[in-house]
């Protein structure tokens, strides 16, 4: 196990550095070829963390090879429209008015041409990478859960094998240190299948992201907008099952002096506020962890090029550098993957757990 183990990594980091590697090159050798600009290192990361309307997979030459996905949108002026992304052919040309901005605040962003020049964001209801990359990980997690399951049903004493065997004790971490510490033994089973959700659902995404090539490479859990979505499913949870208590000591918090209560409602304020500043904690934490580590991780790849424009020896020699740093990297992130799955989870039972908590007494 330990060899398959060691084989597995080994294979996932050359092909990371590979790719990247690849990648990098590409953007360059395609910049040197349209300008004599310099290498652009802000450019080649957000081109990578950010979401997109196809899933790029490699560039052989002057052809990019990527998989073309559906771009919905709805215009007030023209209604719905429904295409695939390969009409903007890579973002070089519009499509029925519409064109991916490739600056302002719509960078990157499908935007609509008016007559007079003027451009407007019409509703965008398209698949992207990022969405493609959410289904990806959704059948990936049906599977598991499912065919887990199926074994149960058919024989529930025997001993667990194949990926029952790897899902089972992360379940019961889950339950026994996470969910009955947290919210309480009488209480945790109606909200354990939401913390295994949300657990899953982040470690799968995390996994995926650090695979640079098809059907990984997305940044989902890098998307502010989707860690801001699981944050407020658990803000959601934790509103709606909040005893009597919960909300009389929020207003009327006991031990507190009167002083701090009144005139000025001071600690009444400062425990609304925490009310609303939980789930912009889980967002915020969950997005920066991930997006750092993407960015450090490219940043040393850029380094290569850096090097490069100076001396075709310096960029071998920091090469060197670049790639063993990179591995490092990519060993840590792995890490990250499970701990920020592991304290998202752990946040929102703790949440759930203080807001379902009843007193007796002061």
């Amino acid at each position: 196990m330990i060899k398959a183990l060691k084989s597995i990594f080994l294979v996932l980091f050359a092909s990371m550095a590979f790719s990247f590697l690849l990648k990098a090159n590409e953007e360059n050798a395609e910049a040197d070829t349209i300008s004599p600009k310099k290498f652009n290192t802000g450019e080649l990361i957000f081109s990578h963390i950010k979401d997109s309307y196809e899933w790029h997979i490699a560039k052989v030459g002057h052809t990019h090879i990527s998989i073309p996905l559906p771009v919905i949108l709805y215009s007030q002026q023209s209604g719905f429209h429904a295409f695939m992304s390969i009409k903007f052919h890579h973002g070089t040309e519009s499509y029925k008015g519409f064109m991916i901005a490739k600056e302002g605040k719509y960078e990157r962003k499908v935007v609509e041409v008016m007559a007079d020049g003027s451009v407007v964001r019409p509703w965008d209801f398209s698949i992207s990478k990022n969405v493609t990359s959410m289904f990806i990980s959704i059948f990936i997690i049906l599977y598991i859960f499912l065919s887990a399951a199926k074994r149960y049903r058919e024989n529930y004493a025997r001993a667990p094998k194949g990926l029952q065997s790897w899902i089972e004790p992360v379940v019961f971490f889950i339950r026994d240190d996470i969910a009955k510490p947290s919210i309480g033994k009488e209480k945790y089973e109606k909200y354990l299948p939401f913390l295994l959700t949300i657990f899953f659902f982040i470690f799968i995404n995390n996994l995926m992201g650090l695979v640079p090539f098809f059907p990984g490479g997305a940044n989902l859990t890098g998307d502010i907008s989707v860690t801001l979505v699981l944050a407020l499913f658990t803000f959601a949870i934790t509103t709606f099952s909040g005893s009597r208590d919960y909300w009389v000591h929020i207003i009327n918090a006991p031990g507190v002096p009167l002083w701090l209560k009144l005139p000025i409602p001071l600690m009444p304020i400062v425990e609304i506020m925490s009310v609303f500043l939980k789930p912009f904690v889980l967002t915020i934490r969950l997005f920066a962890n991930i997006t750092a580590g993407h960015i450090v991780a490219l940043g040393f790849y850029s380094l290569i090029f850096i090097f490069g424009e100076k001396n075709i020896f310096a960029a071998y020699g920091i090469s060197v550098i670049s790639i063993t740093f990179t591995v490092f990297m990519s060993v840590l992130e792995l890490l990250v993957a499970f701990i920020q799955a592991y304290v998202f989870t752990l946040l929102s039972a703790l949440y759930i757990g203080l807001a379902r908590e009843k007193h007796s007494g002061h």
